[in-house]
């Protein structure tokens, strides 16, 4: 197994997109894409991201076991997004649907429990392979698929005349298709769990929230608490200093209280009126 020196370490957000851009530049050229063997593709990649990227080297290898687990995640949350739409409500918004697909893309097993190769995934969702094709559910009715539309609607059509008393049976229905049958079921079945497993994560996504926007208001009014205390003790000390005694001081001292009466004043007044009234203190400095 190749050590972190040998593939150049961590991989960088820049670094995936770059492999990306390589991988689609010379995968999706129109004059050699389809042609291209494995070994000079992969050449070809290298060279595109080295040129992006002097300064982190990294090995072909790297950059092939790399685009592995990008071609993974990334194909995973593009079935994420297709169920997500396939879900998809009236009067949703896109971050509903973007929640959606997060829950499935972790509850479908394996990898990470959510999608965070965003960058990469704006390179690439055009592709052929991560293009995203909606499928809705099939309309049926008693678990028979309704006619399609553009049937023809005259008896001639069918086996027999829509006047006639006597009914066709149905046709029992075969092995294999009892078996395609009670595999839908269980595939229903696993879509309505995943869909609760969805379901209660949106709920718990919207509950942490609201704890998260309570904690900010709760700070905010101790912010606002510590500010009134704050000023409520600097009012104290002001009038502590200018009801001081300074009677019986040094002159050295009374002159330190001189200044911090002064300091007070400037301050109140600039508080109350502005800086324009204190100019009436500038000048008995002179």
């Amino acid at each position: 197994m190749a050590s972190s020196i040998e593939t150049g370490g961590a991989w960088s957000t820049m670094e995936d997109v770059s492999l990306c851009e390589a991988w689609l530049r010379v995968c999706h050229c129109p004059v050699t894409g389809n042609e291209m063997k494995f070994f000079h593709m992969w050449k070809k990649i290298h060279a595109e991201f080295s040129e992006k990227i002097p300064e982190l080297p990294r090995t072909e290898m790297a950059l092939s076991s790399r685009w592995k687990l990008l071609n993974k995640e990334m194909a995973k949350w593009r079935d994420a997004l297709a169920k997500a739409m396939n879900l998809y409500r009236s009067g949703e918004n896109r971050t509903n649907e973007l929640i959606q697909a997060q829950m499935w893309f972790g509850a479908t097993g394996g990898g990470k429990k959510r999608f965070t190769h965003h960058e990469c995934w704006e390179v690439v969702k055009y592709c052929k392979r991560f293009i995203i094709i909606p499928t809705g559910p099939d309309v049926v009715l008693n678990e028979t698929p309704l006619r399609d539309s553009t049937a023809s609607d005259s008896p001639l059509d069918s086996p027999m005349s829509e006047d006639s008393p006597i009914q066709k049976e149905p046709r029992p229905i075969g092995r294999k298709a009892a078996k395609a049958k009670k595999a839908g079921n269980s595939s229903n079945l696993n879509s309505k769990f995943l869909e609760e497993i969805a379901r209660q994560n949106s709920i718990r996504i919207e509950m942490e929230q609201k704890r998260q926007d309570m904690e900010v208001a709760i700070q905010a009014e101790c912010a606002r608490e510590k500010e009134y205390l704050r000023k409520k003790d600097m009012q104290k000390t002001d009038r502590e200093t200018m009801a001081m005694d300074t009677s019986h001081m040094s002159p050295e001292t009374k002159q330190y209280w001189k200044l911090e009466r002064r300091d007070v004043m400037r301050r109140r007044l600039f508080q109350d009126d502005g800086p324009s009234n204190t100019d009436w203190l500038n000048d008995q400095n002179h």
